[in-house]
């Protein structure tokens, strides 16, 4: 791929905020950029190598599977995050997953022990790092709180208000999304069954707080929990 492609992409990542053209330039010297369709794994070309990704462009699902077979959803990712080796230490569990949501979904990565040496050299390129991974904790400890203290519908609630947040448009006193996710990502989110996520959309549908289709979703004031 062209030099200035790849610039182009890595410019247009959270994590690059700030650094100059010279040192994007550097990046572009150890970037891996793919295009990746919906429903193809990410991680599949790179076999188990450790590696550090930047989400572009579209969506990303990270999840696990238990001994039971079932599927546990870690995080959705929106552009511009970063997952993979974030930590920087080869520590990628063999069971994680990354799969496209969206189609034409672009990812640059770089080996991590290479991505380490950038940062070694170019403080706000380190900064926004650790920005980015500070975030991640931030959703993974309200996550957890909601795991301990919330039962499933006020945790499907407290979903739809953080996706409202990042993802919404407002219409009227309307907040319109549009919708990648399945009754069983859903599920797996918020750590319920899909009959109970269906159960309490419907709910919810009923009680005038949220529209809800396979491709867009409408939710009322009522859904913005603090």
């Amino acid at each position: 791929m062209h030099t200035e492609i790849k610039y182009l992409y890595l410019k247009q990542h959270a994590v690059t905020a700030g650094l100059t053209d010279a040192q994007l330039l550097e990046m572009t010297n150890t970037v891996k950029v793919k295009n990746v369709k919906k429903g193809e794994s990410v991680y599949m070309e790179d076999g188990f190598e450790s590696r550090i990704y930047l989400l572009v462009k579209g969506k990303v699902k990270i999840s696990e599977v238990d001994d039971r077979g079932d599927e546990l959803i870690k995080e959705i990712l929106t552009a511009t995050e970063i997952f993979g080796d974030v930590s920087l230490d080869g520590s990628i569990s063999d069971d994680e997953f990354a799969e496209a949501l969206t189609e034409n979904t672009v990812i640059c990565s770089f080996r991590s022990a290479e991505f380490k040496q950038l940062m070694q050299t170019n403080v706000v390129l380190a900064m926004n790092f650790i920005q980015q991974v500070s975030g991640k904790f931030r959703r993974l400890e309200n996550r957890h709180a909601d795991l301990v203290f919330k039962d499933a519908k006020s945790r499907l609630i407290s979903f739809f208000s953080d996706w409202a947040r990042r993802e919404g448009n407002r219409v009227g006193d309307k907040i319109k999304l549009n919708n990648y996710l399945t009754h069983n990502d859903i599920a797996g989110i918020i750590s319920t069954s899909r009959q109970s996520v269906t159960t309490l959309l419907n709910e919810l549908k009923d009680g005038g707080v949220i529209f809800y289709n396979r491709k867009h979703i409408e939710l009322s004031d009522r859904c913005l929990v603090n």
